[in-house]
């Protein structure tokens, strides 16, 4: 999970990024359909074979993994899809926004656009318009992100992480550094 991780962004300037995620900070965000599902996580192929949504097998969420890794007096915070409303003026440091896929495979998951499904680009709307944030897709392939990239400080590309959650946050809070490369550049458009 570490060594597979891309960054594709790491601040909204060259001087100012966003990454490693601060684990003493005083209050964080968690956000999105895939922070607290392993079957999201999993994707296709695992304990069926258009997998599964919920957490049906052993492992580690994203979001048990961030609650594991910060600091006991770090406060965070699950919400599946604020709102804008929700998210201004409740102090937060900042916010990870886990968004991708449902699980799929084979014809199961054409899809002519690309684009984030399940109310992810909604939920980065409503969080990264209002904090700082770092979003992770998780996904078995490239999704469109480009409306997206100027509202978020930071964007990772964690594949299909499994049921390793900790691989995840070991590389977003600075215990190991992303050495994930893409074969090709990100496409900008379908």
């Amino acid at each position: 999970v570490r060594k597979s991780m891309v960054l594709l962004k790491n601040g909204k300037s060259t001087n100012n990024p966003l990454l490693p995620l601060d684990k003493n900070a005083s209050k964080i965000l968690v956000a999105g359909t895939h922070s607290d599902n392993l079957g999201y996580q999993c994707g296709g192929w695992t304990l069926e074979w258009q997998g599964l949504s919920g957490n049906s097998t052993i492992g580690t969420t994203i979001l048990e993994a961030i609650k594991f890794v910060v600091s006991p007096s770090t406060k965070v915070v699950y919400q599946k899809n604020p709102d804008a409303d929700y998210v201004k003026g409740q102090g937060f440091s900042y916010a990870i926004v886990v968004v991708g896929e449902p699980p799929y495979a084979e014809y199961f998951g054409d899809n002519l656009n690309l684009t984030i499904p399940l109310g992810g680009g909604d939920t980065i709307k409503n969080v990264c318009g209002a904090l700082k944030c770092l979003v992770i897709l998780i996904s078995g392939r490239p999704l469109v992100i480009k409306p997206y990239l100027p509202l978020v400080d930071a964007f990772v590309a964690a594949w299909l992480p499994g049921t390793e959650g900790q691989g995840v946050t070991d590389v977003i809070f600075g215990d190991y550094g992303f050495q994930g490369k893409l074969p090709r550049t990100w496409f900008k458009s379908v």
